[in-house]
């Protein structure tokens, strides 16, 4: 079988989720509601709109496009490490549109979820952390590909119509991450749930292209930047009974900015739980980090709230200050009020390309330097979210309600999200969505 076939095969075999992997799917889905509501009224998310509006009331393709663009414009949605995306600010509106328009069940969108993230992770897996270093957005890459399979599945095709949807989804996948830092980032991700749900519907008229265009010559392994893949690993994706939720996780932000600031800004989190240092105590801040984050972080002196989210130099400083980063904080105004002397107090190196290639997994690093002296160094390999330090019950309502503040019956929705998987009809959540 080529890949495709092999990723539709795992599709539509009987899946057995356990409680673990539900509550896990339950959990990243409310997490990306939230943040798609304290997205709506962004730049990127309003432009988006009023592009479309003139269709009236939107299809499903044109709904995904709209709530995928809010879902991810603030970067407070998930990281999802297996496929180098931020996979549920794609699978998740693209998934909602079709289960709307189709009154499907609560249910029915959590496994469709469990599976299109599946499919992420091995298609992330075939191109792997090559792929996001040469500067592509695994997340309307890897994203649109994976997401497809996704909604091919909620739509109820068979392995020949999720392997069709693969092969018209390669086609559509493209990002590229030159664009981080402004108002087209989150475009990318809506840009893959619209292309995700628009290669079903495409799929659905029997229309198709070559089901080896994942591994082929000049097929998406070859032009994206593939590394390490080998035909034993389809065999390991049909076996495995693992599924990729309990034994990864996605990665929920406990911060609302780039995830190449986290590991930094939770190391620094560290030491202010430990020293007891205030923001004036500190006299420079050195961090290190990996290539693809170094590359990410282009704004050392941001001029907007977009920049700031992608500045190491102003999260660092605001975490300095506050101890905390909320919405709030990227807003025009704030981000225009930033100190520049105490933004250059920040600088920023990488792990270098040797080291990376003898070790890929390596720890970010942050040195402070104190007035009195003293210099504190602390190093993360993972942020804070994963499945072994995940959020407490308490910091995943506390994010919720930092996202949903406007919002005025958010405890009713809090506990109606809460039991998601048991709703017959989901259109309560309407009063989340663009």
């Amino acid at each position: 079988m080529t890949v495709t076939e092999t990723i539709a095969a795992w599709c539509v075999q009987p899946h057995r989720f356990s409680a673990r992997a539900l509550q896990l799917g339950r959990d990243a889905i409310i997490d990306t509601l939230a943040c798609l509501y304290a997205g709506r009224e962004d730049f990127s998310s309003r432009a988006v709109q009023q592009a479309w509006q003139h269709q009236g009331e939107p299809s499903a393709a044109v709904a995904a496009l709209l709530n995928g663009t809010a879902a991810h414009a603030i970067d407070y949605d998930d990281n999802f490490a297996p496929g180098m995306s931020h996979a549920s600010a794609v699978l998740v509106p693209a998934l909602l549109a079709v289960a709307l328009e189709e009154q499907l069940s609560g249910r029915r969108l959590l496994e469709a979820y469990l599976i299109g993230l599946q499919a992420q992770a091995f298609t992330g897996d075939m191109v792997s952390h090559a792929h996001y270093t040469a500067g592509w957005h695994g997340t309307s890459t890897v994203g649109c590909i994976g997401t497809a399979a996704g909604v091919a599945w909620l739509k109820g095709m068979d392995a020949a119509g999720i392997a069709r949807t693969l092969s018209i989804a390669v086609s559509l996948a493209s990002g590229v991450k030159g664009q981080f830092g402004t108002p087209l980032k989150p475009f990318h991700a809506g840009m893959a749930a619209r292309n995700a749900v628009e290669a079903a519907q495409l799929a659905m008229t029997g229309m198709t292209g070559r089901l080896d265009i994942l591994e082929r010559e000049q097929g998406f392994y070859q032009l994206f930047a593939g590394a390490h893949f080998t035909p034993e690993k389809m065999t390991s994706w049909l076996t495995d009974p693992l599924h990729i939720i309990e034994s990864v996780g996605v990665m929920p932000k406990k911060h609302p900015c780039c995830g190449s600031t986290h590991r930094v800004l939770d190391a620094i989190a560290d030491l202010q739980a430990k020293h007891h240092f205030h923001d004036d105590d500190v006299e420079r801040v050195a961090c290190k980090v990996g290539i693809s984050n170094w590359r990410n972080l282009a704004y050392n002196q941001p001029e907007d709230e977009m920049q700031a989210r992608f500045s190491m130099n102003y999260c660092v400083n605001v975490m300095l200050e506050k101890g905390a980063l909320s919405v709030e904080d990227f807003t025009p105004r704030r981000a225009q009020q930033a100190d520049p002397h105490r933004l250059a107090r920040v600088s920023m190196t990488h792990w270098s390309a040797e080291e990376e290639a003898e070790q890929a997994d390596r720890p970010h690093i942050v040195t402070l330097t104190l007035k009195d002296g003293r210099t504190l160094r602390h190093q993360r390999l993972r942020a804070k979210g994963t499945l072994d330090e995940p959020f407490s019950a308490a910091e995943r309502r506390e994010k919720f309600n930092d996202c949903c503040r406007q919002l005025a019956d958010r405890d009713n929705l809090w506990l109606q999200l809460e039991q998601i998987d048991k709703a017959e009809n989901l259109s309560f959540l309407r009063t989340l969505l663009m």
